[in-house]
């Protein structure tokens, strides 16, 4: 599938791994922590923090662990009146 014009630019604007790790130390949480959250090895951990891109059921499960909406992240650059 083609992706639409622009699309692109979007995501590769939203460095969305490093916006969940600045997020978890905004909070004074730790990996352990949020590994432990999701269940899932503090390598994996470093591996979403490298990501610049996410599958969205992951980012809801992030954003409910750390109380913050990341999708604005991606909401905030649409605009429908190009």
């Amino acid at each position: 599938m083609k992706e639409p014009n622009g699309a692109r630019k979007y995501m590769t604007d939203v460095e969305i791994g490093s916006m969940i790790k600045d997020k978890l130390k905004e909070q004074r949480l730790t990996v352990v922590w949020f590994a432990s959250q999701l269940e899932c090895s503090r390598t994996n951990v470093y591996k979403i923090f490298g990501k610049h891109s996410i599958d969205t059921a992951e980012l809801l499960r992030i954003s409910e662990i750390l109380k913050f909406d990341f999708f604005k992240y991606y909401s905030d650059k649409l605009d429908f009146n190009k």
